[in-house]
């Protein structure tokens, strides 16, 4: 599953951390300009400083608890 993101500020961007540290599979930050582990918290606070982000999920995942835990940060579904 893809997920356009909204993080605006490094607060938001360690709360998108602390989520994806709760799941077993592998969740991705992706920007223009590279893509980091969301459990990372330095790749996701060096990506999420930029505008156009998109969160991607293991293939086959269940990520009903992830779309609800992150709700306030998704912006569409890719």
């Amino acid at each position: 599953m893809v997920f356009k993101i909204l993080i605006n500020n490094s607060e938001e961007a360690q709360e998108l951390n602390r989520i994806a540290s709760k799941y077993s599979y592998d969740i991705q930050v992706q920007s223009k300009n590279g893509q980091a582990d969301a459990k990372s918290l330095l790749g996701t606070m060096l990506l999420t400083m930029e505008s156009d982000l998109k969160l991607i999920t293991a293939d086959g995942a269940d990520t009903r608890a992830l779309e609800a835990d992150l709700k306030p940060y998704i912006v569409s579904y890719i």
